[in-house]
């Protein structure tokens, strides 16, 4: 036996599947078009994470740069300080090489003038020679005259080994002995004088002396 149900319970039966139906539509809808509130959350919720996550690998990065840079500087300071080092050794350098030009050139120049002095010792020392040689044949020449005139010769005890010296100390001897004759003669012509020039004054000098008394008229 079928049971009939009241019209009102029946239209809100069919009332509430209609709205049940729609409902359920609006939603496939919403998900249909991609505009459903809850479906969007979620790639938010993605985007922050690959955020979060690419944050730690731009840190990264960055400090690498800021590595390198750090690295590059310091490099860049080395070369400018080694930059500064090869300057002020370059000039260290060329102070030295002025040096020693200058120092060459002052060892050339002291042994130019050393050798101008040797040169010029040398010649003095050959003019010396040439002109002790002079004199040696000069004071020997001397020496025979006066053996010639007195007969008188001498030796040395001690010679000095040393011709020049030795023909000194020979004329010594000879200027000795002719001092000692003259002062003998003036003495005994000083005598004579008187006796053929009774009114006459005797000469100052000894060379008048004899030549007063051997003058022609006396000698007759």
């Amino acid at each position: 036996m079928k049971r009939r149900l009241p019209l009102g319970h029946c239209i809100g039966t069919i009332s509430s599947s209609c709205c049940f139906s729609k409902n359920k539509r609006k939603r496939n809808d919403v998900e249909d078009s991609g505009t459903s509130k809850p479906e969007e959350a979620v790639p938010s919720r993605r985007r922050q994470l690959m955020i979060h996550i690419s944050r730690p690998s731009s840190v990264q990065k960055l400090a690498e740069v800021n590595e390198r840079a750090n690295i590059l500087a310091q490099k860049i300071e080395q070369s400018e300080e080694a930059r500064k080092k090869a300057e002020s050794d370059a000039v260290q350098a060329r102070r030295e090489a002025d040096k020693a030009k200058a120092d060459a050139a002052g060892v050339e120049d002291l042994r130019k003038r050393l050798h101008d002095a040797e040169t010029s010792l040398s010649e003095h020392i050959t003019a010396q020679s040439a002109g002790e040689e002079a004199i040696l044949k000069r004071l020997r020449s001397q020496n025979r005259r006066f053996v010639s005139k007195t007969s008188q010769e001498f030796e040395l005890e001690d010679p000095d080994n040393d011709p020049l010296l030795d023909a000194v100390s020979f004329l010594e001897f000879h200027g000795t002995e002719a001092r000692e004759g003259i002062d003998q003669a003036k003495a005994g012509l000083s005598r004579l004088f008187p006796y053929f020039f009774p009114k006459k004054e005797e000469p100052a000098t000894f060379l008048a002396l004899p030549s007063a008394l051997i003058h022609p008229k006396i000698l007759g």
